[in-house]
């Protein structure tokens, strides 16, 4: 399933790898990789292909809830939820500034155990975020589903200190082992994950 997801991605473009030269992130960091896996949801046979995933890779946690984060993990969240017959909640960012000044959206009851849905996984933050606020609110969070992960080492260790577990459809490794790139260019280009801030200073 884990080259079959990379696929698709390679496919739409979601996830596109670039040398030379590297793609270049807001925070100025040199990166090999660009992930835009919002792009599965408009391609049907994809996004079926993802979900059918997705159900696959669930059947073994124990969950009662959806809980999608905003905004790329709520589409996501709202197809499982409704193939898996479940409810559906969505966590912002923080919370409205208006109304009722919700950060939960849908309803959540205290014990209820919550999966976390994104689209992609990089240093975990908007993930843990979202499972905290679910904590706070009283439901319990044990494990996140996404995608696609970067396998940053930053992230991984992020997940591990908030009692987090995640499971993905496909990884960084995966993608790069199915491209046309050399095996020299694979080697660097997978090193990024362990020190993103200083892989462009070895090109």
């Amino acid at each position: 399933m884990e080259k079959q997801i990379a696929q698709i991605l390679l496919d739409l473009n979601a996830v596109q790898i670039k040398t030379n030269p590297p793609f270049t992130w807001t925070s100025g960091i040199k990166s090999p990789i660009y992930c835009d896996n919002r792009l599965v949801i408009s391609d049907v046979e994809g996004r079926r292909k993802v979900v059918a995933g997705f159900i696959k890779l669930v059947e073994n946690l124990d969950f009662d809830v959806l809980g999608g984060t905003a905004t790329a993990g709520i589409p996501w969240a709202s197809f499982l939820a409704e193939e898996l017959d479940l409810p559906m909640i969505y966590i912002r960012g923080g919370a409205k500034k208006h109304g009722k000044q919700n950060q939960i959206e849908g309803s959540l009851k205290k014990g209820q155990k919550v999966l976390i849905v994104e689209d992609l996984i990089s240093t975990g933050k908007s993930s843990i975020e979202a499972a905290a606020a679910v904590r706070e609110a009283g439901g319990e969070v044990k494990d996140v589903i996404a995608i696609f992960t970067y396998e940053l080492l930053k992230g991984i260790e992020a997940f591990a200190q908030a009692d987090l577990r995640f499971h993905t459809l496909t990884d960084f490794p995966t993608l790069i082992g199915i491209t046309d790139l050399d095996e020299a260019t694979k080697e660097n280009v997978l090193e990024f994950a362990q020190d993103p801030a200083s892989w462009g200073d070895n090109l």
